[in-house]
């Protein structure tokens, strides 16, 4: 096996499912074929297990977890989605969902970043944060300047009503409030960087939350990010029309 299958394979770890573009990108696979070639080998050896999208006879989409041994030759947790081999299922929540966390979590680590910036680490949630019911879908440490830079990550598919969505940002400022955050990433700050499936969602949380604060809370969506990359001027408050960076550099 090569290093390059086991670093992909410790980075399902944390990913829990990819598909072939997201493999490419952490591999690094130079081409689709080889990219390809590699997701079949690991899959037929066992490290992997395959699942699609789709219907049966129709267009498929090919979806990757962890299978227990690869999970075992790359000292991980096997969390991934509990699929069998080769099952066709016509939608999958978890996975969709889990995909748009790694586009984000590719963007900050593998992605070229801004002049200045550094990647520090990123941390994946399974219980809630201390003191609270939030279990964020990620969690970014970026260095600037000498300066630590915290960002919380909410992946929104558009399954939460505005009660849901406000709860949710009344315990953002609360466990701000608290100093637990301080105490837990030694940072002051953070903020919660929102990515949501299309503008009309966008706009309905930036008003929900604008309702309770104009703090913390920075929104995009994933067609932004697509179009004009994650350190772009995509980012929105929840009030105002101006679209802004995360961090401003010359």
């Amino acid at each position: 096996m090569q290093e390059r299958d086991v670093h992909l394979l410790r980075e399902l770890g944390v990913m829990r499912v990819v598909d072939r573009e997201q493999a490419k990108m952490i591999g690094p696979f130079g081409s689709t074929t080889r990219a390809n070639a590699r997701l079949l080998a690991l899959t037929e050896a066992r490290y992997l297990r395959r699942f699609f999208w789709g219907t049966v006879g129709g267009a498929k989409k090919v979806i990757y977890a962890l299978a227990p041994c690869g999970a075992e030759i790359a000292g991980v947790p096997n969390r991934g989605p509990r699929r069998s081999r080769d099952q066709v299922l016509a939608a999958d929540f978890f996975s969709l969902h889990q995909l748009q966390v790694n586009e984000v979590y590719g963007s900050i680590k593998y992605r070229p970043l801004p002049e200045g910036v550094t990647f520090i680490r990123w941390l994946s949630f399974h219980e809630s944060l201390p003191g609270t019911t939030l279990i964020p879908d990620g969690y970014a440490e970026v260095d600037h300047a000498e300066k630590l830079i915290s960002f919380f990550i909410e992946v929104d598919l558009g399954n939460e009503n505005r009660t849901v969505w406000q709860g949710k940002v009344r315990s953002y400022l609360s466990y701000g409030a608290s100093g637990s955050f301080t105490r837990e990433f030694e940072n002051a700050q953070f903020r919660t960087l929102t990515v949501t499936n299309s503008e009309s969602r966008l706009t309905s949380l930036r008003t929900a939350t604008a309702a309770l604060t104009e703090k913390i809370f920075r929104f995009t969506t994933e067609e932004r990010i697509k179009r004009e990359g994650f350190w772009g001027r995509i980012w929105q408050k929840p009030k105002g029309d101006e679209r802004e960076a995360l961090i401003a550099t010359p």
